[in-house]
């Protein structure tokens, strides 16, 4: 057995195994510690000028997080019992905020609409984006990723990138590349707790993300289909053997992870003043750092992942420069394959040669 994550390992003396690390990859921790610096001054001065501000913005950066931690547990899931990068996930993003505003549509509310929505109209646009979403995965995962299933790790890796693709030229030819407006099934209102007042709009994002999160949780510890699950992220086959229903088990996983990210299409929605089919791209991507950042394939990681990132996204964009944020986002990428390319949360892996 040996360890991937590991470098530098040689043969010593007497058939022991010696590590040895080079010593750049021991500098390497305090140059980024070193780096990261000036931006944690930053933060800090503005915290302790204006405490108000910053608790405000560690709300908000928490609520985005949450949404980011709902399309990061897409990722993770896929990921953990496929062992793919499903990069179509970000697109289904994407539709999920079109079959809200669609959903909205029937019930009334559009984007010219001056008052809020009920609160059972809300829940039947989350509902129904969240349903459409599922069968777009099972959907994907049947016809587009089951015939590759056994072919080379590339085959897979590409084909996902082509339903992307195909996603968005779809939702382009569909709906056009104008950006539609999101109706306002929440109406705006702010909300103080303490010094500190905040939108409505983000405690409810933060809530709704909160709540799924717990939901998925309690499905994966708690009930077969997670057993199952859990049994394939371990050892695909030895599941197989052991009479698990392998095809209907990754089915579910797809739908799983496809409704969680038709649930953060409609939270991104109501927070954003327009959507188009290219929508998704960018939470995609940072919702894939966020799953890298907590452990790919780890549930608890994504979800710690996507909290983190939102967080670091809105402090950046509050007291560095929002036009920089997203540069900071996905330079933690990189880092986090340098430093801990297993993550936060995530077990180093070891392959047999």
């Amino acid at each position: 057995m040996t360890d991937v994550a590991t470098r530098g390992a040689r043969e010593g003396e007497g058939g022991t195994t010696q590590h040895v690390v080079p010593w750049t990859d021991r500098a390497l921790p305090w140059v980024v510690g070193l780096a990261a610096l000036y931006p944690a001054g930053l933060v800090l001065r503005g915290a302790v000028a204006r405490p108000a501000d910053f608790l405000k913005n560690v709300l908000e950066g928490v609520s985005l997080g949450g949404v980011y931690a709902l399309i990061a547990l897409g990722y993770t899931m896929v990921y953990g019992v496929l062992g793919l990068i499903n990069f179509a996930h970000s697109d289904v993003f994407m539709v999920g905020a079109y079959v809200g505003i669609f959903a909205a549509a029937f019930f009334g509310v559009v984007a010219t609409s001056t008052e809020g929505a009920s609160l059972p109209v809300v829940v039947a646009c989350l509902a129904a984006a969240m349903a459409f979403c599922a069968l777009l995965g099972v959907v994907l995962e049947r016809f587009a990723y089951r015939p590759v299933r056994r072919a080379p790790k590339l085959t897979p890796l590409v084909t996902a990138i082509g339903v992307s693709m195909l996603l968005q030229n779809v939702g382009i030819l569909l709906f056009t590349a104008t950006p539609r407006g999101f109706p306002p099934i929440v109406r705006a209102s702010p909300v103080v707790l303490g010094p500190v007042s905040v939108s409505n709009i983000k405690l409810l994002d933060l809530g709704a993300a909160a709540v799924l999160m717990v939901g998925l949780t309690l499905l994966v510890q708690r009930t077969r289909v997670g057993r199952a699950m859990r049994a394939i992220s371990t050892n695909l086959e030895a599941a197989r053997l052991m009479g698990v229903p392998i095809d209907r088990v990754i089915a579910v996983t797809f739908a799983l992870g496809s409704a969680l990210a038709g649930a953060g299409g409609i939270l991104f929605g109501i927070d954003q003043p327009s959507i188009t089919p290219l929508s998704g791209v960018q939470p995609g991507l940072k919702a894939f750092v966020a799953a890298v950042l907590g452990g790919i394939g780890n549930i608890p990681g994504a979800m710690l992942g996507g909290l983190l990132i939102g967080l670091v996204e809105q402090l950046a964009s509050a007291y560095l420069s929002s036009s920089f944020a997203p540069a900071i986002v996905f330079s933690i990428l990189v880092v986090v394959l340098l430093v801990r390319p297993q993550g936060l949360l995530g077990k180093v892996t070891r392959e047999k040669v």
